[in-house]
């Protein structure tokens, strides 16, 4: 059976008990449908049974059983109601379960206009349905991490408020045995508190459509980024007003799954917060690109401004910057996107969605690490041609290259030190380093091509130099970091 889980649990109990869909039809072929309304909270469908009609109403059961003869209709919000089965349906909640109510009633002829004031009014009691679904292992987990990155948790169902207290406290969601926010609350409440509320209860049970949609708008008033999950016809409203629509794949309507941004092919929610680590680890691998490029960049150009005003030549030639700028900055740049996520990466507050992925802490890196790669090499020229080595060109040219490749092995995280990362844990990044270092030596000291390149072999005293100042670099990086760990670690005010 596929289609909505609540129709197809109720099927599946009535086959196991004889009752076979196709037989019950011919016998009492559907005429008419008053389809769910959130409002109303029940259905009817009429069906022809011989000279007459019989009406079928299903719903909550504080709604269906005040419309049962001789019963008052209590309110929405009230746990144990005037009667047994009231009592019974309010005691399946507490436990978890959904609990349906079940009428009828007999009609000789139909109005004339099929309205539920109509039809769904002296009807004869059934019974009761309670089903249960099962949360999903990984559900409470899920939701405790959501709680560490920063992200605020709220149910927002239309089940009955016992239901869904039961089903937050398996989750940990708000204060154990609190009362939910529940609809008929919300109506009374203006914008601000219905945010403050929202987010304190992080329980909101009986909400219709249009509730939701006023949940999210009075979120974002307030400067709140809010992702949204859904899977019905009547969700579409909230899912578009939400910066991040979120639609189930399996069980969702098509209207649902098209006003979302993202579908959810498991329906888990584990998986959105997958999609939330996943998220922040390529928004760092993005951030550590930029910081590499530009900061290579910024290296290179400050090594071939500086030059002339310190009294030496042009350091490099076009085409050894063409070299720097396909090998050094091609290859670790890329593999920096195989970069894993940091440890921790689940523990830090969202970061301002106003930031712009060039902030102020990136921009004084690149500015502050490329004047010390433009210094180190100049450095290196000037040591080398004062000296009167003929391979001066090749030594600043070299420098340049190995400082990042230094530079790309420190910036592999933000705070975290290179040796608590491990050298070995991104081994693509490796790869392309010792790729680049092997390139660079083949290019000095090949004499196929030494020619292209204006290079020449250097002896090992300058050979040592160019590995040697890289590590500058990398303990520049890593006292950056060192006082990015010092700031963390202070208690926010």
């Amino acid at each position: 059976l596929e289609g909505d889980p609540t129709e197809v649990a109720l099927a599946r109990v009535a086959a196991a008990a004889g009752l076979e869909r196709a037989e019950i039809e011919r016998e009492l072929p559907r005429h008419a449908e008053l389809p769910f309304d959130t409002r109303r909270r029940r259905m009817t469908t009429i069906h022809r049974d011989g000279d007459g009609f019989l009406a079928f109403t299903k719903g909550s059961p504080e709604d269906v059983l005040g419309l049962c003869k001789g019963r008052p209709s209590p309110t929405a919000t009230e746990d144990v109601g005037p009667s047994s089965e009231l009592e019974t349906a309010a005691e399946r909640a507490r436990r978890g379960q959904r609990v349906m109510a079940f009428a009828y009633r007999r009609l000789s002829t139909l109005p004339e206009t099929l309205d539920p004031n109509a039809v769904e009014q002296g009807l004869e009691f059934l019974g009761l349905v309670a089903m249960e679904d099962p949360l999903r292992p990984e559900a409470a987990a899920a939701i405790a991490e959501c709680r560490t990155a920063g992200i605020t948790p709220v149910m927002i169902t239309g089940d009955h408020p016992a239901t869904a207290r039961a089903i937050a406290d398996q989750l940990g969601l708000g204060e154990s045995g609190s009362a939910p926010l529940t609809g008929a609350e919300l109506e009374d409440l203006d914008v601000a508190t219905v945010r403050q509320r929202v987010v304190r209860s992080q329980v909101c049970a009986r909400v219709t459509p249009e509730q939701k949609l006023r949940i999210v708008e009075a979120l974002q008033s307030r400067g709140q980024l809010v992702a949204m999950t859904g899977d019905g016809i009547n969700d579409a409203p909230a899912l578009r007003q939400s910066d991040i629509g979120v639609a189930m794949g399996l069980r969702g309507t098509e209207v649902a799954r098209e006003a979302a941004d993202m579908v959810l092919l498991d329906d888990n929610f584990a998986t959105i917060v997958h999609a939330v680590r996943e998220g922040r680890r390529i928004f760092d691998n993005i951030r550590k690109f930029i910081r590499y490029t530009l900061t290579s960049n910024s290296g290179e150009l400050w090594t071939l401004l500086l030059a002339p005003f310190l009294g030496l030549p042009l350091p490099l030639l076009p085409v050894q910057i063409l070299w720097i700028n396909l090998v050094t900055d091609g290859l670790p740049g890329l593999a920096l996107a195989a970069e894993r996520a940091e440890p921790g990466v689940m523990k830090r507050p969202p970061r301002d969605h106003r930031e712009t992925i060039l902030g102020g802490p990136l921009v004084r890196h690149v500015l502050v690490i490329g004047l010390l790669i433009g210094a180190l090499s100049l450095a290196s020229q000037a040591w080398s041609y004062r000296s009167g080595s003929a391979h001066w060109q090749s030594v600043v040219f070299t420098v340049l290259t190995f400082c990042q490749l230094g530079h790309a092995l420190a910036i592999r995280s933000e705070s975290q030190s290179l040796l608590t990362l491990g050298l070995f844990s991104n081994r693509p990044l490796l790869g392309a380093v010792a790729l680049t270092v092997a390139l660079q030596l083949a290019v000095l000291y090949s004499p196929l091509l030494q020619p292209i390149f204006h290079t020449t072999a250097l002896p090992a005293r300058e050979l040592a130099l160019c590995f040697v100042l890289p590590l500058v670099v990398i303990l520049a990086v890593e006292a950056e970091k060192w006082r990015v760990r010092i700031r963390n670690s202070r208690p926010r005010v």
